[in-house]
């Protein structure tokens, strides 16, 4: 795997017997196509960052890589990460993202101002006193701001539907809340129920409550609506702007390979054991029937709801930053539900519950004391799947 580019993800697996309480968390190394490359598992409350410290370390003793670019969010590969375990290896390079504070502190320095996205959606800066050596790719999505301001007013107005409830009830004749801390106690209860306790500005008294928007941080909040920051240190002659960003971006399919693995058809928890080498065990042969999976879903993309012309899809899509698209030929297979030939496009569980209709069966007759092997006979669909698979019936 030299040279190839890698992701890394980690989330939580449960042992407990009881399970009430995750004992164990794994850590996921993929590649850029999202095919898994290894798997570790960790003590448990081990958290993401000394997840990645530990990989790091795997990765440059185990793999002898001669260059890896890690992939992984804000929460893992942080500054403190950056500095303490990437930037003294040569080749080991990254992509991760700015958290808020960053990004704000970015905005009130002056290096984002919403003029540069006025002809375009992705702008390059940099920042040598505060991300030195770096570069930051600015990014602005108009429809996760304007999702962003909706959600943000409903849980606006959710938090002073509760909060007109407390108002009410401090003049009214029968049982009047009363007493300072009392109300603070209930109102305490009541603002943080949807994080907004930051935007309210709150007046108690003994006797009384009033409350009100605080208007300029709303403001200044909103001002950071659909931005995100990708950050590298990888060299402009190695990715462009573009390509950095679409790279973080990749970590969607190493999103996919935890949702097909919790979820979706693997189910790795709840399963409970009594030791670690069966954990151990037990998430590696998941992320082993992962690997079968994700090689069976590349093979079967004609038969599935796939995008089998990404060429096409990405020109139709106007900037790497806006939401991605499907190709014609992937539209026409979501809209007749078959391919040519008569074909039925399904998804992939669909397809093994198809397959798994092919059995061997042994038939014996006691009488002339004698048995023979009869075949299912594979249908036009399924004799298709064992092609692409490369399976010889």
């Amino acid at each position: 795997i030299e040279g190839r580019e890698s992701s890394l993800r980690r989330h939580g697996y449960s042992r407990d017997h009881r399970g009430d309480r995750p004992q164990v968390v794994y850590g996921l190394l993929c590649d850029q196509d999202g095919s898994p490359i290894a798997v570790e598992v960790f003590p448990r409350n081990t958290a993401d960052p000394a997840a990645f410290t530990s990989v790091v370390e795997k990765v440059r003793k185990r793999f002898s890589l001669k260059r890896v670019i890690f992939v992984g969010d804000r929460g893992m590969i942080t500054s403190a990460r950056i500095r303490e375990d990437l930037s003294e290896i040569d080749g080991f390079d990254w992509v991760s993202a700015l958290r808020t504070e960053g990004i704000r502190k970015l905005a009130d320095a002056g290096h984002i101002q919403r003029s540069l996205f006025d002809e375009t959606d992705l702008v390059e800066i940099e920042d040598a006193e505060n991300f030195p050596g770096e570069r930051l790719v600015v990014c602005r999505n108009p429809l996760l701001a304007d999702e962003r301001a909706r959600k943000r007013e409903e849980l606006l107005q959710a938090t002073e539907a509760k909060l007109d409830a407390i108002v009410t009830a401090t003049p009214r004749k029968q049982r009047p809340l009363r007493d300072k801390e009392n109300i603070a106690l209930r109102v305490g209860r009541t603002i943080d129920k949807y994080k907004m306790s930051k935007h309210f500005e709150l007046t108690i008294t003994d006797d009384c409550f009033l409350y009100s928007r605080r208007e300029d941080n709303i403001t200044a909040e909103a001002s950071l609506d659909g931005l995100y920051v990708v950050r590298t240190n990888v060299k402009p002659e190695v990715m462009d702007s573009d390509t950095v960003v679409s790279t973080y971006k990749s970590l969607s399919q190493v999103e996919r390979a935890f949702r097909s693995m919790k979820t979706v058809d693997l189910h790795i928890r709840p399963i409970y054991h009594s030791n670690d080498n069966r954990i151990r065990s037990h998430v590696f042969l998941c992320v082993l029937a992962y690997y079968v999976e994700w090689h069976m879903r590349e093979s079967l993309r004609e038969v599935l709801y796939e995008d089998e012309d990404r060429a096409a899809a990405a020109q139709q899509r106007l900037s790497v930053v806006s939401k991605a698209k499907r190709s014609t030929s992937a539209k026409a297979k979501d809209h007749t539900k078959s391919r040519s030939g008569g074909l039925r496009v399904q998804s992939f569980q669909s397809v093994l519950a198809d397959l798994a209709m092919l059995c061997r069966h042994v038939v014996s007759c006691k009488t002339i004391d004698s048995q023979y092997t009869q075949l299912t006979e594979s249908t036009t669909q399924q004799r298709r799947y064992l092609e692409l698979l490369n399976v010889t019936a």
